[in-house]
């Protein structure tokens, strides 16, 4: 096909470089076609335009992508030069016919230049990676400005202000009916985007008002639902609950787990960039140390399996495997929890095993309550509140549990202290002091 296009284009450009009327008769003439009428050369000069106009197609710049796609051939020729690893006459004969259609032209040598500025939403991505955001917190705002710029018909966030951001929050509140929280969320990430990506000095971003949270008590679960609970998981994902009521560890920081954050010397572990990306040590229970080696050693095996079959990588945060090449398929970089098949990277496009999928716990936990007969809504953070207020129940100082759970400020911590009264705040109910 390709040889094809080649001959005609070369015919046409030899055709074009004669006189018009001079040249569709001489080709007439080479087919046995010379003394027709002058309506048939008309014709069979459109004809030849048409397929001039065909090959023209067939090599201009903004049809490379159906060509290379269908060809897989490295020619390309467009008004910024021909580039190609080896130079033909063919190139030549095309420079020549893109010249005579287009006056201005000007072979250039160096490959075209797109010159399309980033999309919005790749702007936004950017930005994000660059302050070093969570990709979970790239996810979300890049949604809720997705979200944002649909509900106003894909208008540019350029040519809106106060009053669409707030019809749109309105619209979440009245329409969708999110909860306070899903408001916020939304809400920063659209000023994220203002602030940090478009740039815009707009000064009625202060003065956005926020949606009020309420104030919400944790579902905590009593010692006997937690036995419950965990009896009714299987051997994998019950070591995995058991980590978390016995670590207080949220759900990402128990699936992205490494092994050499585990230290069974000092019966510890090891949190790293937890919320916020803050490190921090919570403790190992004793009942665990056993399990947890037998399931590591397991995964060992796994790992080696995987460095036979030219795998065994795995991902590291910020750039480490540039730093240090060999950490990826380092025993100790593996993942405690790794996942039973081989995944595409989708940032990198690197295949290699990811940790376990959060969402198999997740479902574990909830298929779990269901089968103990627990009403209480549990979820795998079910476990860290349950795990933060029986320490208490214990007589373990707030200080203590504010550091094994990682908060900032003990006020967050302090909401655990409402089951520290029996009842409500230990008062004594009038109705109890009635005779029988």
């Amino acid at each position: 096909m390709e040889q094809i296009a080649i001959a005609l284009t070369g015919a046409t450009a030899v055709w074009l470089s004669q006189d018009a009327r001079e040249g569709w008769r001489k080709w007439a003439c080479i087919f046995g076609l010379c003394g027709q009428p002058f309506w048939f050369y008309s014709a069979w000069m459109a004809g030849q335009w048409g397929i001039f106009a065909l090959c023209f197609l067939y090599t201009y710049s903004w049809a490379r992508g159906f060509r290379n796609n269908w060809m897989r051939s490295n020619v390309m020729c467009t008004p910024n030069g021909v580039h190609s690893r080896n130079a033909t006459g063919y190139h030549r004969l095309c420079i020549q016919l893109v010249a005579q259609m287009m006056p201005s032209y000007k072979p250039s040598g160096k490959p075209p230049q797109s010159g399309a500025p980033p999309k919005l939403l790749d702007r936004v991505r950017e930005r994000i990676r660059r302050l070093g955001y969570a990709k979970r917190t790239e996810q979300s705002y890049a949604h809720w400005i997705k979200r944002f710029i649909l509900h106003h018909d894909k208008r540019h966030p350029a040519e809106m202000g106060r009053a669409e951001v707030e019809a749109f929050l309105t619209s979440l509140a009245v329409e969708r009916n999110v909860a306070a929280a899903t408001q916020n969320l939304a809400l920063s990430a659209i000023l994220f985007l203002y602030r940090e990506v478009l740039e815009t000095p707009l000064p009625w971003l202060e003065d956005v008002v926020r949606a009020k949270k309420p104030a919400r008590l944790p579902t905590v679960l009593t010692r006997q639902e937690v036995q419950a609970l965990l009896a009714a998981l299987d051997d994998k994902l019950g070591l995995m609950v058991r980590l978390l009521y016995g670590t207080g560890m949220r759900l990402m920081e128990c699936v992205r787990l490494r092994v050499k954050d585990v230290d069974f010397g000092r019966n510890e572990i090891l949190v790293r960039d937890g919320k916020g990306g803050k490190d921090r040590v919570t403790v190992l229970p004793k009942g665990l140390v056993r399990p947890l080696r037998l399931h590591i050693a397991q995964v060992k095996v796994l790992h080696a399996t995987d460095l036979a079959a030219g795998l065994g990588a795995v991902w590291l945060p910020d750039a480490l495997a540039v730093k240090y090449p060999n950490a990826a398929t380092a025993w100790g970089w593996q993942y405690v929890f790794p996942a039973r098949n081989i995944s595409t990277d989708p940032r990198g496009g690197v295949r290699r095993r990811h940790h376990v999928d959060e969402k198999l716990l997740q479902r574990g936990v909830r298929a779990a309550a269901a089968a103990a007969g627990i009403v209480k809504p549990a979820t795998p953070h079910t476990l860290r509140h349950s795990f933060a207020t029986h320490l208490l129940e214990g007589g373990y100082d707030i200080r203590t549990v504010q550091e094994l759970l990682g908060h900032a400020d003990v006020s967050t911590t302090m909401i655990y202290t409402h089951v520290l009264n029996k009842g409500g705040r230990g008062v004594v109910s009038p109705l109890d002091g009635l005779s029988p």
